[in-house]
């Protein structure tokens, strides 16, 4: 489940999701979002085996259209690997639209397929480290970057330990709702991104744990640079606060999808030693390293396509 954690307070108040549904969601100017979601639920009921070679070819048109996201992708891949050729570089972001059209295309089923089924389609490793986790009474901070099956992973986590998230409301109610609405099937809460850092806190102390992304470019302010695969990346280092005042620990996973076996394979890393957060500027860095690990298992299914690059060293210009 995605946590999006704000530095700023912004309420001291838990402003959840709520899961009802409300009729303004029937007017008019959603039936096209309707459609798109109808049509989800009908890619969710086919198997993955059907469903896979479908994505493969709306891949290819997603491929001719997403010119803007593509070249932000161009640019990212460029920077954090200065090694690779263009003929690497192109091949890799039609990989990653690939996978993202798969993805998308079954991530219905996790609103309306059942919990078997979810841990048929997400083989789950290195539970180990959460029971432990779990046995010493610690909530856990999940460490990972925006990846596609990111809420594959958060709710294959949600049937194992009591989790949160937080989420940024969309521009359209209805997808927004649709959304929140999977995020929270099995039980997880989700606030709303104005509930703040507090929010967080409290869920913490009540034993709940959530997704931290340390890969989301906040801006200048309060961020840190510190080294990212090829190039230097601005990091809010929060986490490891977070982790000390609620008792956390922190642990990085692994997400991607396997299109031999058509599942999700999730690996829950060894939790990141708290001495090695000492201090904003190698807290900054381990939280990199953490991103690095994670991406570079399976860098086809990173989102590139975010401006995760925005904010540069003083003296840098902007690179989108």
């Amino acid at each position: 489940m995605l946590i999006r954690a704000e530095v700023e307070v912004l309420s001291t108040h838990a402003n959840y999701f709520d899961r009802r549904f409300p009729l303004s969601l029937l007017h008019p100017k959603f039936w096209l979002t309707w459609v798109g979601i109808f049509i989800l639920v009908l890619f969710a009921l086919l198997p993955a085996a059907v469903r896979d070679p479908i994505a493969r070819v709306l891949a290819k048109l997603v491929m001719k259209i997403a010119i803007k996201p593509i070249k932000v992708a161009q640019t990212n891949l460029r920077l954090c690997f200065p090694d690779y050729s263009e003929q690497e570089v192109d091949s890799l972001i039609k990989r990653n639209i690939e996978n993202f059209v798969m993805i998308l295309l079954g991530q219905a089923e996790l609103l309306i397929r059942s919990k078997a089924h979810l841990r048929r389609r997400v083989n789950l490793m290195g539970l180990e480290h959460v029971l432990k986790a779990r046995a010493d009474k610690q909530p856990i901070i999940f460490i990972m970057p925006h990846v596609w099956g990111i809420d594959y992973a958060g709710l294959r986590l949600n049937l194992e330990l009591p989790m949160v998230t937080m989420a940024k409301a969309h521009r359209n109610a209805l997808f927004d709702w649709f959304n929140n609405r999977m995020r929270s099937t099995h039980g997880g809460g989700v606030y709303m991104r104005e509930a703040g850092i507090r929010a967080l806190l409290r869920e913490l102390k009540q034993d709940n744990s959530f997704f931290y992304l340390p890969d989301e470019d906040l801006g200048p302010e309060k961020s840190i640079f510190a080294p990212f695969l090829g190039t230097t990346k601005a990091t809010l280092p929060v986490v490891g606060r977070l982790a000390k005042v609620g008792n956390a620990q922190v642990m990085p996973i692994k997400m991607g999808y396997n299109q031999q076996t058509r599942q999700f394979d999730l690996t829950v890393l060894p939790a990141i030693d708290p001495c090695t957060m000492q201090g904003k500027e190698n807290e900054a860095l381990a939280l990199n390293k953490a991103v690095e690990a994670v991406i570079l298992a399976y860098p086809e299914q990173y989102m590139w396509f975010l401006k995760m690059l925005k904010t540069r060293p003083p003296g840098e210009a902007s690179i989108y």
